[in-house]
């Protein structure tokens, strides 16, 4: 029996599953994360026996759900699916369940599929090696309706078996020795960020691993300069909501320095289609303005404050920023740091290295090694002017000491 979720709300949703007594639920992960947001400790579900969890990749925080909400005599069910090709891979997941380091297995092929791992070159992988699952089975679709050109890119003959048919998923997977699939996310979710590869489903677990993020979604968005950067859109039951700076602050603990999303925006919840999927269409555009700080905005009171602020705001893309704004909580990285030093180099003529700008990452910090510095540089000045002086008065006392004792020997004579 289906549930509308638009029309009746998550909240009536745990009541329905109860009071129907549903004992097979099959529900979105997006869903499914929400549904969880508002169940308490003593929910357990005791009529449900199967939940199967589908549309996004199941990380282990769902599965840390599904065992404080529901019971211990149900299942929790993950595998890979799809229109074109039906029911792919299957895996069973119960209490006692001891999953392989921090992936859930989408699990093993079933009968009549086989899961072949390929790289961008159309050749097989090993174990233990990301490309792109593909499936050989005849029991596939035929195909798109009215569309041969998407048609013959995603679906092409087995010339070793002209029964079979071999589908292009264009998703990403890793295959443990034992034929467990391990589900990567999406091949057109893998991005170029500052000339390295990024899976955008590692940045997305990485961020569902700290407990006070419920759900997350990351997404690539270009610059109008051409630059493409990641947008958290996070969700979290927590009150006060999570810290960016120490959400940033563990991912670069797991994460290298470019796989950092730029921006951070907290939502209530994420935006979900009416099937409960996730509708990456209705995200609201972060925009340039200044991220959700914990500190206040201040605004720069000197001249040197203003010049950094405007720097800071060219290099970075956002508007305003405050003289308190850490540069790497408005987005900054390595790379951007290189730029920023080089422009204040150049605007303040003075000797500076990228590693002042981690040592003084506010503009109020970087404002003040600036204003020492012109004021060491200005009193170095009037001491050389001093020396130069001194050396002036010294080398006419000698000519005028040359000059009396002349005077003294032609006196003599």
């Amino acid at each position: 029996m289906p549930f509308d979720v638009k029309k009746e709300g998550i909240r009536r949703l745990s009541t329905w599953l109860s009071q129907e007594k549903v004992t097979v639920c099959l529900i979105a992960a997006p869903l499914f994360r929400n549904l969880c947001e508002n169940l308490t400790a003593p929910d357990r579900f005791p009529d449900m026996r199967l939940l199967r969890l589908r549309s996004e990749t199941v990380c282990k925080s769902d599965v840390d759900l599904y065992k404080r909400y529901f019971s211990e005599y149900s299942i929790l069910a993950n595998g890979l699916s799809s229109s074109e090709t039906h029911m792919l891979t299957e895996y069973y997941i119960d209490y006692a369940t001891k999953l392989p380091g921090g992936d859930v297995p989408v699990g093993y092929a079933v009968q009549e599929k086989e899961i072949l791992l390929w790289n961008e070159q159309g050749e097989p992988l090993g174990y233990n090696e990301i490309g792109e699952i593909v499936v050989r089975s005849k029991y596939l679709s035929p195909g798109y309706w009215r569309n041969p050109e998407l048609t013959s890119a995603k679906f092409k003959n087995d010339p070793a078996n002209p029964d079979e048919c071999i589908y292009h998923t264009g998703d990403l997977g890793l295959m443990l020795p034992d034929g467990c699939l391990i589900h990567k996310g999406r091949k057109d979710f893998r991005v170029k960020i500052r000339g390295y590869g990024v899976e955008i489903g590692e940045v997305e677990q990485a961020l569902r691993e700290q407990s006070e993020i419920q759900d997350t979604v990351v997404v690539a968005k270009e610059t109008e300069s051409g630059e493409v950067r990641l947008v958290a859109y996070l969700t979290s039951p927590v009150q006060p909501k999570p810290d960016i700076r120490q959400v940033r602050t563990m991912l670069r603990t797991k994460l290298p320095d470019y796989m950092i999303p730029s921006s951070f925006v907290l939502l209530d919840t994420l935006p979900l289609t009416a099937n409960g999927k996730l509708d990456r269409r209705a995200l609201p555009d972060p925009g340039n303005t200044r991220p959700d700080l914990n500190n206040p905005y201040a605004p720069p009171s000197t001249t040197t404050e203003e010049q950094l602020t405007s720097i800071w705001s060219e290099v970075l893309l956002v508007v305003p920023i405050g003289i308190h704004d850490s540069f790497f909580d408005l987005g900054g990285h390595s790379l951007a740091a290189s730029r920023v030093v080089t422009r204040v180099i150049q605007t303040f003529g003075l000797e500076l290295s990228v590693k002042a700008l981690f040592d003084a990452p506010t503009v109020a910090e970087m404002a003040a090694i600036i204003v020492q510095n012109q004021a060491n540089r200005a009193s170095d000045e009037q001491l050389v002017q001093m020396l130069r002086e001194v050396e002036v008065m010294t080398e006419d006392e000698a000519q005028k000491q040359l000059a009396d004792e002349g005077m003294r020997r032609t006196t003599e004579v």
